[in-house]
């Protein structure tokens, strides 16, 4: 598969599901961002994810791994957005980002990600993947999102992205 649109998010197979945390303080204008130190991805920024466990729910999996990550227990997560990842070695991804402005505990580094704090005005997109600069400002500005990219390892090849307004009466997230 060449073109993102080719994806059918109805139809298609992701070989594994991930989360991603976006963990904002809307009071100081910052975003909790991470340096990847293992796994896909290595070496960028990014935030806190990773693998849906089998059994394990999206937003349990989002909540366990920015534990695990970053030593955070996040509350009260809103499903953002949909992210469909296809590499061209026939490797895929299906991935539900979740946000939240709530959170405990006390930030930590680990094997897997040194944290940071960013801010929201000043994200550092030219160190994360590619497709991240399209949808974030959507995520930021808290309206709907489904992006379909295809990659060759860290080349992004091709990119749709799909955007809904939100409205009280519909909740976030396409259906």
């Amino acid at each position: 598969m060449q073109r993102a649109r080719d994806i059918n998010p109805r139809s298609w197979k992701a070989v594994d599901d991930a989360v991603l945390c976006y963990i904002r303080d809307k009071k100081n204008k910052k975003i909790l961002l991470i340096h990847k130190k293992t796994g896909l991805g290595s070496g960028l920024i990014n935030v806190p994810g990773g693998r849906v466990n089998p059994g394990e729910t999206p937003e349990l999996a989002a909540k366990r791994e920015t534990l695990e990550e970053v030593g955070l227990v996040v509350v009260d997560l809103r499903h953002a957005g949909d992210l469909f990842f296809q590499f061209i070695d026939g490797y895929s991804i299906r991935g539900y980002v979740f946000a939240t402005e709530s959170w405990s505990g006390d930030m930590m580094e680990t094997d897997e990600a040194a944290p940071f704090w960013s801010d929201e005005n000043t994200i550092p997109y030219h160190r994360m993947w590619s497709d991240d600069g399209w949808w974030i400002p959507h995520l930021m500005a808290e309206r709907p999102f489904r992006g379909r990219f295809v990659f060759d390892g860290e080349n992004m090849l091709s990119m749709s992205l799909d955007v809904e307004a939100a409205s009280p009466s519909r909740p976030i997230g396409f259906r």
